[in-house]
């Protein structure tokens, strides 16, 4: 009998390390899937954040220009889907990001297919005029035009984040392979920094350059601030990541991964 109790406490404990990961990877995905689908959703508004700080207009010289504040919305959290890829490729590894990476494609396609089904839709009378009050003389169209983001906005935007979120976990990777499991720093800001370099442009360039026809000195500036903004906020967030490790790791009862 006692010589049974060691294997059964052993399995037992594999049970449990292995729940453990399923719940972390949930919670994770959860979380990742969450932000990337509203940070799609918003990213066609385009806001100036001079007038939201009520500050006075920058006055940086960019490309014959004057780099301004316009930034996408979708900006604000995006920082917390590479964050999130970064942890994520730290437990699971790049083929755990790559399935995360695929899933979400798969539900942001699901979500944009759903959302022009329901713009189809014919709106009640009664709630078409209900905005009235609020200056809103259809609500019909402002539903559309508040959801109804072109194809190439769509289009850019799955693939700027297929291929950002590829690069991180591939450059995350790299660094990991050289320099171990210390300097967490060191390839959560690289990874995020070239990822974020490639995501800031290319969804703008596909969807309001090709797409929308806008002046690519304008695109520039907004992916070049966009960059700025998402590089301050990666190295802001580093103690917030050394955090979620140490919680992650208490969590698994166990400093390795």
């Amino acid at each position: 009998m006692s010589q049974t109790e060691p294997s059964s406490t052993t399995s037992t404990n594999l049970q449990d390390a292995a729940y453990k990961k399923n719940q972390l990877f949930l919670i994770l995905g959860f979380l990742f899937l969450t932000n990337a689908i509203v940070a799609e959703f918003v990213g066609a508004k385009i806001f100036s954040i001079e007038s939201t700080l009520g500050i006075s207009p920058f006055q940086f010289p960019f490309l014959g220009g004057q780099l301004n504040g316009d930034m996408t919305a979708g900006v604000i959290i995006w920082p917390v889907v590479f964050i999130l890829t970064d942890v994520i490729n730290e437990y699971f590894g790049k083929e755990g990001v790559k399935r995360m990476s695929w899933i979400a494609v798969i539900c942001l396609i699901y979500s944009f297919l759903a959302v022009r089904i329901i713009m189809g839709l014919k709106g009640a009378n009664f709630w078409l005029s209900s905005g009235q009050n609020q200056g809103i003389n259809d609500m019909g169209n402002a539903f559309n035009a508040l959801f109804g983001q072109g194809l190439m906005i769509i289009i850019g935007s799955l693939v700027a984040f297929l291929v950002g979120q590829i690069t991180d976990a591939v450059i995350f990777e790299k660094i990991k392979t050289k320099f171990g499991n210390n300097a967490i720093w060191m390839r959560a800001t690289g990874s995020t920094l070239v990822s974020q370099f490639i995501d800031s442009y290319v969804v703008l360039i596909i969807a309001f350059y090709f797409g929308g026809k806008y002046d690519l000195i304008w695109v520039l500036q907004v992916g070049t601030f966009n960059y700025v903004y998402k590089t301050i906020v990666a190295i802001v967030m580093l103690p917030l990541l050394y955090g979620i490790h140490y919680w992650i790791d208490r969590y698994l009862k166990s400093g390795k991964h």
